[in-house]
């Protein structure tokens, strides 16, 4: 029996040494505990903000070993094994699963824009050499390729173990209509507008911002679960507010820098980015300016969470 996924799951950054020389697996197991002592029930590893584009091949064995192994059983274990060659993405799935990943989170092949039925032989090939749940990833800022709920349909009716998709379309219905087509087959893990994915059907979040706010992105998903819809509506607008400081500067899509900064500013240093992407000492005074903006959201969110944690209850 496949293992059931809930709740809402950091996507990690990939810790770095000075420069982004090495994989700083010290800082990825201190990160890893972190998660824990938040209660985080999932994490995925070597997703977009964890910069799988730059990860050889021996790092991605050592960064999924050293997660499994140091989690050991006490959180879920998500590997992203994506690759735009499918040769690479079999194997790297399989590997995956030998190291004891829990499950996969796969986006469509990158770059070539596929057609259906390439996709679908893309999944295939990969459903077909593992046992364990794949998570299909529809993210099409990042792939070039928008799944419709009609190919996840069919993916889903083909294959056993394709029984989660991170629907981060940017078009919250997309939510509804994957669970109307799939006859609720398919559990749908929102990519954003977390508590209007919640009331179309998500069962879980995938989200970047456990990197920095663990406590608050872990238990809006329980307060949802529990009906405790305002005080998660108070949660998101927060995580809004923050997220739309990030949106504003450069890099554009700077979850991956700025996940690190704030991870660093709230304890749990983490290293940098990696060539291509900018670094955060090149932001300059423009990222120390949204960091302060973004910490001071973080303490509010700390407030919140307090006071929400106290009453048993939304108002």
């Amino acid at each position: 029996m496949m293992k059931t996924f809930r709740g809402s799951y950091t996507v990690s950054v990939t810790p770095f040494t000075e420069g982004g020389a090495e994989l700083d697996l010290d800082a990825q197991r201190r990160f890893l505990d972190w998660q824990l002592e938040n209660d985080v029930p999932g994490i995925i590893v070597l997703g977009t903000t964890g910069e799988f584009l730059t990860i050889s091949d021996d790092e991605r064995r050592r960064l999924v070993e050293t997660t499994v192994k140091h989690v050991d059983g006490r959180m879920d274990v998500l590997v992203g094994t994506m690759n735009a060659y499918t040769a690479n993405a079999v194997r790297y799935s399989k590997e995956a699963e030998d190291l004891g990943a829990d499950g996969l989170m796969i986006v469509p092949p990158y770059y070539y824009t596929p057609t259906e039925d390439e996709i679908a032989g893309y999944y295939g090939a990969i459903a077909n050499a593992v046992s364990i749940p794949i998570m299909l990833y529809n993210n099409p800022v990042t792939s070039n390729v928008d799944m419709s709920a009609n190919l996840v349909a069919r993916l889903t009716a083909a294959h056993d173990n394709i029984r989660y998709i991170k629907e981060a379309s940017m078009d919250v219905a997309r939510v509804f209509d994957v669970v109307e087509a799939t006859n609720g087959v398919m559990n749908v893990f929102a990519g954003e507008r977390i508590v209007e994915s919640f009331l179309l059907g998500a069962v879980g979040y995938v989200n970047p911002y456990g990197n920095y706010i663990p406590r608050a992105s872990a238990r809006i998903w329980d307060f949802l679960v529990a009906g405790r819809i305002e005080d998660a509506k108070k949660i998101q607008r927060l995580i809004t507010k923050l997220d739309h400081v990030i949106a504003e500067g450069h890099p554009t899509y700077g979850h991956q820098c700025y996940s690190k900064a704030l991870a660093a500013a709230a304890g749990c240093p983490v290293g940098d980015v990696r060539p291509p992407l900018t670094t955060f000492a090149a932001l300059g005074a423009e990222g120390q300016r949204r960091v302060a903006k973004i910490t001071a959201i973080m303490g509010e969110l700390d407030t919140l969470m307090d006071d929400l944690e106290r009453r048993p209850a939304a108002a």
